[in-house]
């Protein structure tokens, strides 16, 4: 079918050119190719549509009902060709998300005006929850997930990863027991992410803390930093998050040393064949994510630097 559109489109060409040198020209193919491109459209439909001459060619009465209904056809084809480019060179529409609350306030809403600026034809609607994606019935362009996906009939595109650590309030740590290594959990107040056991790594010595029957339990952590903030407990929260209260001394890292396992960020869409809007999207906020590891990357490098520095001086 689609190869008898494209010759099709070729005997269109050939019509309106009055000649099959002229239209092979203007399509930069061999005139020959072009003959028998046509010759093939004409056995395919069983029909003459050309009367042949050294000169120029002709149509044949079949062949001008034909041709003023392929025109048509071809001209609406083209039509639809230009808008879907144009489309993608300015993306509009409804955007869809499906996000946790800590991803959106802290990775897509910053960004929001920037990328209404450069692309005011694209509207969103946010969708705030932690359930399993189905973007078929809830009509969601892309789902932003954190851990590790499931679901295989999803296209998955991971886009960063989170460092987490362990935090807890300067308040809190006063008035709670010792806490030097992770056995020393075990007499404190921990707050459980969606019934994870916290893994924690030092080189090569892992500890697993496991939660048997947690006081505190949440699928935010939003609200788990909510509960730190109070003088609840400790929380294993993303790094990014904690940043400012841990520069402001609101928080405090506990078992520095010891990091747990980094939590990978997907976007999940249906199809990789993506609208012009999810695409656009898509790319802007994968960039965001590269820029903002660079920007950790320099922060840890410059705290590195300084404890160097601090350490050649006392010497």
């Amino acid at each position: 079918m689609l190869n008898n559109l494209n010759d099709i489109a070729l005997f269109v060409a050939v019509v309106k050119a009055r000649s099959f040198r002229k239209a092979a020209e203007s399509l930069d193919m061999p005139t020959s190719t072009l003959s028998r491109r046509i010759s093939h459209l004409e056995k395919s439909i069983s029909i003459r549509l050309l009367h042949r001459t050294t000169r120029q060619v002709e149509l044949t009465e079949l062949g001008r009902s034909y041709f003023e209904r392929c025109q048509h056809i071809i001209e609406q084809a083209q039509n639809a060709h230009e808008e879907l480019s144009q489309a993608a060179e300015s993306p509009s529409g409804l955007l869809r998300l499906s996000m946790v609350e800590e991803y959106a306030a802290d990775y897509i809403v910053p960004h929001l005006a920037e990328f209404r600026r450069l692309h005011p034809g694209i509207r969103f609607e946010f969708d705030i929850n932690t359930r399993r994606a189905n973007l078929v019935s809830d009509s969601v362009d892309i789902a932003f997930r954190m851990g590790q996906v499931t679901d295989s009939g999803l296209i998955a595109r991971k886009l960063s990863t989170f460092k987490m650590g362990l935090y807890a309030s300067a308040d809190y740590l006063k008035q709670a027991p010792k806490l030097k290594t992770p056995n020393d959990l075990s007499a404190h107040q921990c707050l459980q992410l969606s019934n994870i056991d916290w893994t924690l790594n030092k080189g090569t010595q892992r500890v697993v803390h496991k939660f048997k029957t947690p006081n505190y339990s949440a699928n935010s952590m939003s609200l788990l930093k909510q509960c730190v903030l109070q003088d609840i407990g400790i929380a294993m929260l993303s790094d990014a998050m904690m940043r400012e209260d841990l520069a402001h001394g609101t928080v405090i890292r506990v078992l520095p040393d010891w990091c747990p396992n980094e939590v990978p960020v997907y976007a999940l869409t249906e199809t990789r064949l993506l609208p012009a809007k999810t695409r656009t999207f898509l790319e802007f906020i994968a960039q965001k994510h590269h820029a903002n590891s660079l920007e950790s990357s320099n922060i840890k490098l410059k705290r590195t630097l300084k404890r160097n520095d601090g350490k050649m001086g006392d010497g």
